[in-house]
């Protein structure tokens, strides 16, 4: 592929891992041998991030010149900033050119407010940190705002849904340029656990259930989830936490709002996904990982699913 300049666009109280997640994915591709250029521009020569750490030698965006298949990354920045946007008419009329020209335009966590006041995402699908969702909706009403969702593409258009996300959704430029091994090299450099889809849900599945203070619970949840392909009986946990089974089984749906066998299915179902989507192994063997003894049983369960599912499952799974 053709070189390419990497715009990233810092405003006003920056936070510093919307800016550096992305900017050390392109970093590593450009140590692939990728011919990536990375510039840095603004509306200011020096800007104090939101940590306090100030930022100089920072290019005007007036005199960039993206081209088509250049990439214009616009960071995310201090909540506390949202109602206090100070990009002006001259800045957004300089995307709308980079638009024109068929620029890539991304936006990370709240960056998505800036790319929205320009104007550029009316009637088009995309999203922001989950916080912000409501907020998005009411300020900017022509939207097509998609929740829980992790990054969205609109033609040459993206936006994330906050700070670690910027890091899956450059991944996935990079996969759109040059393919799915170019991206899972650089993930690996990186060391992140593993690639993320945008359909993925914002809010972690090993994080879900898990907002009470009962420490038996959690070593009941921490035993399921490190133990997925074992099968377990509710006297099993009980032994585990020392108390009885009925007990164990009410206090359970009580403090998640789930029973054991749904929280179960739950981490089965998304251990299954990222085997399906990050492995080789053929489905009897991810099957058997997930706790099903058969491939049969993976399939009804996923297929209860299918709409939530990736393009990339349902062809493995068809």
């Amino acid at each position: 592929m053709a070189a390419a300049t990497i715009y990233f666009y810092i405003p006003k109280q920056v936070t510093i891992l919307d800016l550096a997640g992305v900017l050390e994915v392109f970093q590593e591709a450009k140590n692939l041998g990728l011919l990536y250029t990375l510039k840095f521009i603004s509306s200011n020569p020096v800007i104090t991030s939101s940590s306090g750490l100030e930022l100089s030698s920072v290019t005007h965006f007036s005199k960039a010149h993206p081209k088509e298949n250049d990439i214009i990354v616009i960071s995310g920045f201090s909540s506390g900033q949202i109602n206090k946007i100070t990009e002006d008419i001259v800045f957004f009329e300089w995307l709308e050119k980079a638009n024109s020209l068929q620029t890539t335009i991304a936006s990370i966590c709240n960056g998505a407010f800036i790319l929205a006041k320009s104007g550029l995402l009316d009637f088009k699908e995309c999203t922001t940190h989950w916080k912000l969702i409501e907020k998005f909706k009411k300020d900017f009403p022509l939207l097509k705002v998609q929740s829980n969702t992790l990054y969205t593409k609109a033609d040459n258009l993206y936006t994330s849904a906050g700070i670690v996300t910027g890091i899956d959704l450059a991944l996935f430029l990079i996969e759109e340029r040059h393919g799915k091994e170019v991206a899972v090299t650089i993930a690996r450099e990186l060391v992140v656990y593993k690639r993320r889809q945008g359909s993925d849900q914002q809010e972690s599945v090993y994080l879900q259930n898990r907002n009470h203070r009962d420490e038996k619970i959690h070593i009941v949840q921490d035993w399921i989830i490190y133990n997925l392909e074992k099968t377990s009986t509710i006297d099993f946990l009980a032994d585990l936490v020392h108390i009885g089974p009925r007990n164990l089984t009410r206090i359970f749906k009580k403090k998640t709002g789930v029973t054991i066998a749904e929280y179960r299915t739950k981490l089965r179902i998304e251990k299954s996904k990222s085997l399906l989507i990050h492995s080789d192994y053929k489905i009897e063997n991810i099957a058997h990982l997930c706790g099903y003894k058969t491939s049969k049983q993976l399939r009804v369960v996923l297929e209860t699913h299918l709409h939530e599912l990736p393009t990339e499952i349902k062809n493995r799974l068809s």
